[in-house]
């Protein structure tokens, strides 16, 4: 990419394939020159020339052995022939774009490349993963070396892996999945949590200044290691204050707030509020009033419960810098049935199926159901319910078992 080109939109979106979000780099079958688990390291890639290792120039990449066919009657490599390397990411979600970047590979970079996405629930293993169905996401396209390429992505399902494929081998320095997590509602039911967490699909969609580091450090998963791993704005000069806003994961009560001033010791906001937005009206209203700062320390606020939030603006008086925002909370009810919703009609049928006969429905109903997607909301869900075969008592105890069945899974 040069100096002139703008990144693409969907670079503002969490990096789903992100080490720091819990992803990794679970098989390759090859990375003898370059190890598979550098395509996912946070920092760009660097290049120390003249420094070789037992197998040559030692590269910040995932790098394979070149290829040379099946055998002396096969001097060069088939069209079938290619290299491979699988990540889980560390949340699952709807893909928006990757980011294939050959950064320093100039005489060693793959000719094409495509990627593949798979939505495969739990922890599978290599051999499972292997034998997944797998979606296109990226087709095969020409590489050039040395140069980060932008792939927008329009696939509406929830991915859990991705694939990336190299035609015939070489290397690769990074790879990057940005999109939107969507949290699985089982995980979440019932508990209390961090609101806006980028694990459970809070995230950061606006801010006032990011010039020394980027609002998506402050819901990362984790504390921060080091002062860049937060988020800090210019000094300002004028009597305005800086702030950042955040979609929440799902309409919830807020109960506690952390904001983490850990590594700013000069450089800590002197006063800090948190506003919620109200999930009915769109205001905004206080969470935590202006309330002094001290440097390098976790403040921690119990609040009490208002009205249901979706969304929380942090405010930084008058500039500043943050580790982290933590909104500990729970979902409303109307929140937890969005967030179900949403991850229902995303995940595939497969998926759908055995999620719905775990809560109830038999395999011919949770066919029915699944085939009826998307479903909007619980007027919708009502309609395929009450569509679904015939077959009640004259109690209606059929009717009320499926019901049952949808609210344990979808809430609705």
């Amino acid at each position: 990419m040069t100096d002139s080109q703008q990144p693409a939109a969907f670079t503002e979106l969490v990096n789903l394939a992100a080490r720091g979000l819990g992803a990794g780099v679970v098989d390759a079958n090859d990375e003898l020159f370059a190890e598979k688990e550098n395509l996912i390291v946070a920092a760009a890639a660097e290049f120390r020339p003249h420094t070789f290792g037992h197998k040559g120039q030692i590269m910040d990449g995932w790098e394979t052995r070149r290829r040379r066919g099946a055998g002396a009657d096969q001097p060069h490599p088939t069209d079938d022939d290619h290299d491979w390397a699988i990540v889980r990411l560390g949340a699952a979600g709807v893909i928006r774009g990757v980011i294939v970047d050959t950064a320093h590979f100039t005489g060693n970079y793959p000719e094409t490349a495509s990627v593949e996405a798979a939505s495969v629930p739990g922890h599978p293993s290599p051999a499972e993963l292997a034998a997944a169905e797998w979606t296109e996401i990226v087709p095969r396209t020409a590489l050039k070396g040395d140069t980060a390429h932008e792939f927008p992505v329009d696939a509406e399902q929830r991915f859990t892996h991705v694939r990336l494929n190299i035609w015939p081998d070489g290397g690769v320095a990074r790879l990057r999945v940005h999109g939107e997590v969507v949290a699985d509602p089982r995980d979440l039911d019932g508990l209390t949590f961090d609101l806006a967490a980028q694990e459970h699909g809070g995230v950061a969609t606006g801010a006032s200044d990011r010039y020394f580091s980027s609002p998506h450090n402050l819901n990362s998963l984790g504390r921060a290691a080091v002062m860049g791993e937060g988020w800090e704005t210019r000094r300002r000069r004028n009597k305005d204050n800086d702030w950042v806003e955040l979609d929440l994961a799902g309409t919830g009560e807020v109960l506690a707030i952390e904001l983490d001033t850990t590594h700013f010791v000069a450089n800590c906001p002197g006063w800090a509020s948190v506003s919620g937005r109200d999930a009915a009206t769109g205001e905004w209203f206080d969470l935590l009033p202006r309330t002094r700062l001290q440097p390098d320390t976790r403040h921690r606020f119990r609040v009490e419960p208002q009205r249901p939030v979706d969304g929380a603006r942090l405010n930084v008086f008058p500039d500043g810098g943050v580790a982290r925002l933590r909104l500990t909370g729970r979902l409303t009810e109307a929140g937890r049935a969005a967030l179900a919703l949403r991850w229902f009609n995303l995940v595939p049928a497969t998926e759908a199926d055995r999620a719905l006969i775990g809560a109830g429905l038999t395999e011919s109903e949770a066919a029915s159901l699944s085939a009826a997607r998307p479903i909007a909301d619980a007027a919708t869900a009502e309609a395929a319910v009450a569509a679904l075969q015939p077959g009640d008592t004259p109690d209606g105890a059929e009717t009320s078992r499926r019901r049952a069945a949808i609210w344990r899974l979808l809430g609705v």
